[in-house]
């Protein structure tokens, strides 16, 4: 097995997105690229940043695993017309205008755009560890998680020390440094708010940042 390099929120920061990339030295031909969701909203270019991560999928197939974030999932209800106002609350706006700049119909997405947001994974497990998008609830078994906690929960699981059997990797909850406890580590680190973007390199615990 080879490495894992995890990627914490996005959220449109094209350039700080290609400057981690930059700065890696990933082989894809043993490791892989993880992140734990939340490409899109807030940020300058979130077309940018959904076309790039789609480009190494098709890339590098089956070496690039991709999360789904609750941003991904407002969205997504927004296109199914089930709920236009938590998109919209949360962000949306600045994915319809990078959308349309890049001469697209954001409610009616490209193909590929499209089947990237509806192939997204909730966790990804590995024998070490465990990839989600926001953490999970204690005490509860993997398998039976919910849906909404695995991208939306906070401070039950940021306080808990409960022990997931795995150390839990995810990102949602900003920190304005990465957060390492003995149960989960936070990636995480506000790039959309002017801070950094993070790139965890598994298992050697070391980080990788982009300003």
């Amino acid at each position: 097995m080879g490495r894992i390099f995890a990627v914490g929120d996005i959220h449109g920061c094209i350039d700080k997105l290609d400057a981690l990339l930059d700065s890696i030295d990933i082989d894809f031909s043993r490791d892989r690229l993880l992140f734990v969701g939340d490409y899109i909203d807030r940020g300058a270019d979130p077309f940018a940043v959904v076309d790039r991560v789609v480009a190494l999928k098709k890339q590098y197939p089956g070496r690039v695993i991709t999360l789904k974030g609750n941003h991904e999932a407002m969205l997504l209800d927004f296109l199914s017309g089930e709920d236009d106002f938590s998109f919209l609350a949360n962000g949306g706006t600045a994915t319809l205008d990078s959308y349309e700049r890049h001469g697209a119909n954001p409610r009616a997405m490209p193909p590929d755009h499209l089947a990237f947001y509806e192939s997204l994974v909730l966790y990804h497990e590995t024998e070490e560890y465990i990839f989600v998008h926001a953490g999970l609830k204690p005490r509860v078994p993997l398998e039976r998680q919910s849906p909404h906690d695995m991208m939306w929960i906070r401070s039950r699981f940021i306080r808990s020390k409960y022990d997931f059997g795995k150390i839990v990797v995810f990102g949602h909850t900003p920190f304005r440094e990465p957060l390492m406890e003995p149960n989960k580590i936070g990636i995480d680190t506000g790039a959309v708010y002017g801070r950094k973007l993070t790139c965890l390199q598994l298992p050697d615990f070391i980080f990788f940042f982009a300003q």
